[in-house]
């Protein structure tokens, strides 16, 4: 029997300051970039954006690499962090794709200008989640 091999990759999505907002200055600089996403972002609205990125970049020669083996593992719209499953062979393609996205289309149709930081590509999910406590605690420390 043949093992599947997969790729977790941990992704941070990064917000801009936006200049018509006054923001204190006592309000550390990483914590201005990860700043929450909106509760209308769902797992099913990120993977399309990630899928419409891939059409884009690649064709269909990409769309159909990632087809059904794309999946959001685990997103937390407090720390604006998310881990994407997808198979070794094509990790670099969404790589690709997400280093490339500029914005994010929420449900409710909106779209929010953003970058997306790949912080970390593990072998195992139980690696990239220790990776997101340990980044989610290093957040908290600055923000004290």
């Amino acid at each position: 029997m043949v093992r599947i091999k997969e790729r977790y990759l941990l992704v941070n999505i990064l917000t801009p300051t936006h200049s018509g907002k006054q923001l204190s200055s006592d309000i550390p600089d990483v914590l201005i970039v990860h700043q929450p996403v909106p509760n209308s972002l769902t797992a099913r609205s990120l993977l399309n954006g990630i899928r419409s990125q891939i059409i884009s970049l690649f064709g269909d020669l990409g769309a159909g690499a990632i087809e059904g083996n794309a999946m959001v593992k685990y997103l937390s719209r407090a720390t604006s962090t998310f881990i994407l499953k997808v198979k070794r062979s094509h990790y670099r393609l969404v790589w690709a794709a997400l280093t490339t996205m500029t914005h994010l289309t929420l449900s409710t149709g909106e779209q929010r200008s953003c970058a997306f930081q790949v912080a970390r590509v593990s072998g195992t999910i139980r690696k990239a989640e220790q990776e997101a406590i340990r980044r989610a605690r290093q957040l908290v420390l600055a923000a004290q």
